[in-house]
């Protein structure tokens, strides 16, 4: 398997990319206009650019991930020659059903159909498709060049031997792969949003500022990010998705997402993109240092 095909160039897909092209494999990047893959690619090269001045690769290294990476403003000509093609789209279900019977129609009739999703069930994406056997979620971790964990979401009618190709595959990469089945929000974001709803929560109520509730989370339970920092990284708007999701498959009150959460993306504050969250990311502040590497 050795060409990959990246079907979405914002955070999640260029570090998709990013990764694939760094282990010697044949990338294409797929999206809506050059405009948009332009700045794919020079995210993907200030990346490279740190790990340079870090002394993690050399040089060469950079120029030669960035050879391995085509870039197509189409579906049909971005996967026509892939052995796997990933989504990395919007975390909406009719977006990826859209991008599915694409990828579907125009991939190799052997090609692996994966998706990044953090939250949509695998097993309903794949029932889009013609190769549900050959369907498999691949929820990466972000920065994805420097996350290890990767989550294979396998989907009611993945094969065993999809399963089995996409955890070799994420060994080669130099991630650590971990099996598990479709269910809402899957392992990671079943526990995770939970605590950044309380987290949130705990906010609208007044128990705590922002600061101190971060502040405690890191410092009494040795978390690297505070719950509300990490949910500016994450998108606010992403955060409320996946706690819907979370509601409607399991239709229990403790996904129900916080009023602020709510109001907070409703008036497009949605965090590290957009410049504003739960904390403002002016240039040059502490925060907006630590965002890049986000975003």
């Amino acid at each position: 398997m050795n060409n990959i095909a990246v079907v979405g160039s914002g955070t999640m897909g260029n570090g998709i990319a990013h990764v694939f092209a760094q282990n010697e494999y044949n990338v294409s990047l797929v999206d809506i206009n050059e405009t948009v893959l332009e700045k794919a690619m020079a995210m993907i090269t200030k990346n490279l650019d740190r790990m340079v001045r870090a002394e993690k690769i050399p040089e060469t290294d950079k120029e030669r991930t960035l050879s391995n990476i085509s870039t197509f403003t189409s579906i049909e000509g971005g996967v026509e020659k892939a052995d796997l093609v990933v989504e990395a789209a919007t975390e909406n279900f009719d977006t990826k059903k859209k991008i599915f019977e694409l990828m579907d129609k125009n991939a190799p009739e052997g090609a692996i159909l994966a998706t990044n999703t953090s939250s949509i069930s695998i097993t309903k994406i794949a029932a889009t498709t013609d190769r549900p056997e050959r369907v498999i979620g691949m929820h990466f971790m972000n920065p994805v060049p420097i996350m290890k964990l990767i989550e294979v979401i396998r989907g009611y009618t993945t094969s065993s031997e999809t399963t089995q190709n996409i955890m070799e595959i994420s060994k080669n990469l130099g991630k650590v792969p971990v099996e598990v089945n479709d269910y809402p929000g899957f392992v990671a974001n079943k526990i995770l949003m939970p605590m950044i709803n309380e987290a949130i929560i705990t906010c609208y109520e007044g128990v705590a500022g922002v600061e101190e509730i971060d502040t405690v989370m890191r410092l009494g339970m040795a978390h690297p990010m505070g719950p509300l920092q990490l949910a500016d990284f994450i998108g606010l708007d992403v955060c409320l998705s996946i706690l819907n999701v979370l509601y409607d498959g399991f239709g229990n009150p403790k996904y129900t997402p916080c009023p602020l959460l709510i109001k907070m993306v409703a008036a497009g504050y949605l965090g590290v993109k957009t410049g504003e969250g739960f904390y403002k990311y002016t240039q040059g502040s502490k925060k907006s240092e630590v965002s890049q590497m986000f975003t």
